[in-house]
């Protein structure tokens, strides 16, 4: 694989990583939409992770979650049940973004949360990606591997 596909992959599991860290710090204060709409972009950064060990994109979140489907689940590499945290995560952050007085509950966040570990573990451990449980580590300044 190029380095610059392996340091964009790192680049888009870091995003992950720190969009879950957020979604604390943002449940922690209250902030529950805001915390929704974290937790659903952990799960996308980790999408395109995976998606970029095929030099797969799109342009709308939609086109993503459809590549993914396509390139992953249907082959049997990510299992149906664990995609559907990410179709719900979808789902609702679109509601709570997009919609007046939709405003999730901390406990179904709290939940989504706990499902966006398990999703992002089962993106890092195919053999596409073989980070195991580890998170990337970016160099100083974000770029190249580190």
């Amino acid at each position: 694989m190029k380095e610059e596909i392996k340091a964009l992959i790192q680049y888009r599991l870091q995003e992950a990583k720190e969009s879950r860290e957020e979604t604390e710090i943002l449940l922690e204060n209250g902030k529950n939409r805001g915390a929704l709409n974290r937790v659903y972009y952990s799960m996308f950064y980790a999408t395109l992770a995976l998606l970029s060990t095929k030099q797969l994109s799109a342009f709308k979140h939609s086109g993503v979650i459809s590549l993914f489907h396509r390139e992953f689940v249907k082959t049997g590499v990510i299992s149906p049940e664990v995609v559907k945290f990410l179709d719900v995560a979808f789902d609702l952050r679109s509601k709570s973004d997009y919609r007046d007085f939709v405003i999730p509950e901390e406990s179904r966040v709290r939940e989504l949360l706990r499902e966006s570990e398990v999703f992002i573990k089962m993106c890092q451990n195919t053999p596409q990606l073989c980070w195991g449980d580890e998170w990337p580590t970016l160099s100083p300044g974000g770029r190249g591997l580190g």
